[in-house]
């Protein structure tokens, strides 16, 4: 099939300046992404804008003899619609960017054919469906359709990332067929400087590395990809960080860890997939400790929850014009701490807050997100009872509970939070899958502070399942029994030590236990006081 390779560049990245220009087998990476997307014969351009911060770009295009065309710097479809003059309507075009260079001819071939032979308006490869890693992508449409959606689409969206419209109105379809490789943990784009180091190794030494094959260089990503140790993407693992800012859990002896090591944390779990880091203005340095962490380019690769202020300092009787400027203040203070101008998702760290000061508190936060300071709204409950009625707002798309494998509370929640997912989207994550840690340890002061009477029944029972199911390893028995509900969505997991981090990250890679297995647990598990599984209730360790 014939077609025509357009791909998207600039020098202007704000995370790794003139990233397209760095050498990478020997060749600027926009060079060697042109070559080898173009390897099997397809016409290949480079569109950039008409910027002059553009113009070495396009002189580095000439000087290796890539074709180019540049066009407006804001309008990116109009950019791609203006260089597809002289082509027909039916002509087949192939998006691809600069940053990405491992695509191959018979990469772009295979999508051609699946392309051709289904008949297709659009054929996109990304994410879990695709079995690739991220940076291992194409877009395949017609040129009628782009230059439809340049007619008929005023938003800025649409226009910034080319195919919106036509996926809305067309219809998406998945390239699937190396689906399964399961590699989509993996990650072979330049965005930061330690994409680049790490696709750079990708290339060095090889005579021909415009032809060297996807395949061979996806076995030699797998390979030297050492801090990945998931067979799938850990995308269901919250990493909890209560542990950055304070000295956090009723087991926790080694404190808060330093910065280099949050630093490694929190990389080593995003490179294996976790999607969101959990965070709060009441956790201490929590925040500005986790924003180092995400700088250089980090923060683009998850998604950070925090939640507001607790608000103690808010009088009771305060007016809404009062309680505004005591939100505004706790929102902003996390933008800075984390060093963002927008927070991807914002929970009220009390349930109650929906309500207090006549919904004033609320009313802001959805004020704030009609303005983009927030991305999604969601609500931190303790009880069933919050749950239930933090359901009840419609703008509440994401809710995070305690539950763990002793916990019986939440048997009508589940029912509504299944109602809800029919209507709206809806994001349900469960913490304290260890109790605070209380269900790893044997020690029976800490059993008592808990407010537990029956920690030795507890005990033996813990040990006897994970013996049974886990090799012994109740911190697996726990997490698994969590992640197997098929109502929660992620499970929010804090530590304290890199070997904490690898453990977590291979249990969310096996399989769930069985629908039999959870029954049996639920049916023969002991009961302990409601205040055991509730942590507020418990005795202070200076009490």
């Amino acid at each position: 099939m014939k077609a025509t390779l357009l791909l998207q560049a600039r020098t202007n990245s704000s995370r790794l300046p003139a990233k397209v220009l760095l050498p990478v087998g020997g060749v600027p990476l926009v060079v060697l992404a042109a070559r080898r997307a173009g390897n099997t014969g397809h016409p290949v351009m480079v569109v950039t804008s008409r910027e002059p911060s553009d113009d070495v770009l396009c002189d580095v295009l000439s000087k290796w003899g890539i074709n180019y065309f540049r066009g407006e710097l804001e309008n990116t479809l109009k950019r791609f619609v203006d260089a597809l003059e002289g082509l027909s309507d039916q002509h087949v075009i192939v998006r691809l960017t600069g940053d990405n260079v491992l695509p191959d001819g018979e990469f772009i071939d295979e999508m051609l054919e699946d392309f051709e032979q289904k008949k297709l308006a659009y054929l996109g490869c990304g994410g879990d469906a695709s079995g690739l890693p991220y940076g291992v992508s194409a877009e395949i449409i017609r040129a009628r359709h782009l230059r439809e959606a340049h007619q008929e689409t005023d938003s800025l969206f649409d226009r910034e990332h080319v195919t919106p419209w036509v996926i809305a109105k067309y219809g998406r379809s998945n390239f699937e067929r190396y689906h399964s490789l399961g590699m989509t943990q993996y990650r072979c784009t330049v965005d930061t400087l330690d994409d680049y180091l790490k696709v750079a190794r990708l290339f060095a030494c090889l005579d021909e590395p415009e032809n060297q094959s996807l395949r061979v260089l996806l076995k030699t990503l797998k390979t030297e990809s050492t801090d990945v140790v998931t067979e799938t993407p850990a995308s269901r693992m919250v990493l909890g960080t209560a542990q950055f800012g304070l000295n956090y859990g009723i087991a926790n002896r080694t404190g808060r860890p330093q910065q280099k090591l949050v630093n490694d944390l929190v990389h080593t779990a995003i490179k294996n997939g976790v999607q969101y880091l959990d965070t709060a203005r009441a956790y201490g340095d929590s925040e500005q400790v986790l924003g180092r962490a995400l700088t250089e380019g980090w923060s683009s690769r998850t998604t950070v929850i925090t939640k507001l202020s607790p608000l103690d300092d808010c009088p009771p009787e305060a007016n809404p014009d009062v309680v505004r400027a005591f939100v505004e203040r706790s929102v902003y203070q996390s933008c800075h701490k984390l060093g963002v101008s927008r927070l991807g998702v914002l929970m009220l760290h009390r349930a109650a807050h929906l309500t207090s000061w006549g919904g004033a508190a609320w009313a802001t936060v959805c004020q704030l997100k009609e303005k983009d300071v927030i991305g999604e709204l969601g609500v931190s409950v303790q009880s069933p009872e919050e749950a239930l009625t933090a359901l009840e707002f419609d703008a509440v798309s994401v809710v995070q509970l305690p539950f763990n494998i002793l916990d019986y509370r939440w048997e009508s929640v589940i029912a509504k939070i299944s109602d809800v997912r029919m209507r709206r989207r809806l994001v349900v994550h469960a913490r304290s899958a260890l109790l605070q840690g209380l269900l790893t340890t044997e020690q029976r002061e800490l059993w008592e502070r808990a407010r537990c009477t029956n920690a030795e029944q507890v005990l033996d029972w813990l040990r006897e399942q994970a013996n049974y199911h886990c090799r012994g390893d109740i911190v697996e028995l726990c997490v698994r029994f969590a992640l197997s509900q098929n109502w929660i969505d992620g499970i929010v997991l804090g530590l304290d030590t890199k070997e904490q981090l690898l453990d977590n990250l291979k249990i969310m890679g096996m399989k769930p236990l069985t629908q039999g297995q959870l029954i049996e647990l639920e049916k023969s598990r002991p009961r302990v006081p409601r205040k055991t599984l509730d942590p507020a209730t418990w005795i202070k360790a200076d009490a």
